[in-house]
């Protein structure tokens, strides 16, 4: 049976990855930006933290296309903020950078069903000393050419569809309950319902419940306020 939008979207959240994600140390073109948002997105990240340079206007709302709208992206001023946020969200996570040094592994060598954040950076200065600091471990992609380095995007891509490799052979992809319910909730409804969803906002009303086939459950007055009230 084919699905409908609801079990699609609801599938695609149940699958998400709260505990693998990325940090941009200061990526800053917007192409980059947008293909590893789209990429993180694919693999299931629900995270995306990005170091944004002091001297660069803030990511905008069309950067990353429709991604946008399924996957979180937290704005930090400084790489420590940027740690500082994702081991709070996860404690013990593995933190790695991409970087050539003399104690970095191949990138296929990391165990990434482990809690982990992938930090990659700038396109033309590549990690900050201080992110650096940061890592665990440093990681590289073994280059046979001239060229001595991938695009960011191309290299997050890599690393990011190895660890969701190894993941699906690990089963973590059926666990169903990393994404905070309320979130879930609230991106399932503007998901299937985003003109209900628009009216709820601007009347100030709490989204509705689900049923099992995505219709909303509410009673007359809820549609009622919907329909003539104002808000406020």
């Amino acid at each position: 049976m084919e699905e409908n939008r609801f079990q699609r979207v609801k599938r695609i959240l149940d699958q998400r990855q709260t505990d693998l994600t990325v940090c941009l140390d200061e990526v800053h073109k917007h192409h980059n930006l947008s293909a590893i948002v789209r990429t993180a997105d694919a693999v299931g990240c629900h995270h995306v933290h990005a170091v944004w340079p002091q001297e660069q206007r803030r990511l905008t709302n069309n950067t990353s296309g429709g991604s946008k709208n399924w996957v979180e992206t937290h704005m930090h001023d400084d790489i420590d903020q940027a740690v500082a946020a994702i081991r709070a969200q996860n404690p013990g996570i593995q933190l790695l950078a991409t970087n050539l040094s003399d104690t970095a592994v191949d990138f296929r060598e990391i165990d990434y069903t482990k809690p982990t954040a992938v930090i990659v950076g700038q396109e033309r200065l590549g990690i900050s000393d201080r992110a650096l600091e940061h890592a665990d471990q440093h990681i590289v992609i073994p280059m046979a050419g001239m060229v001595q380095s991938l695009n960011v995007s191309v290299a997050a891509a890599l690393i990011l569809y190895e660890a969701q490799r190894q993941r699906e052979e690990a089963g973590l992809y059926q666990r169903n309950d990393m994404l905070d319910p309320a979130i879930k909730h609230k991106l399932l409804f503007e998901g299937c319902h985003p003109i209900i969803a628009n009216r709820c906002v601007e009347k100030g009303l709490p989204y509705p419940a689900l049923d099992e086939l995505g219709e909303i459950v509410a009673d007359d007055a809820f549609w009622n306020t919907l329909k003539f009230s104002q808000k406020g």
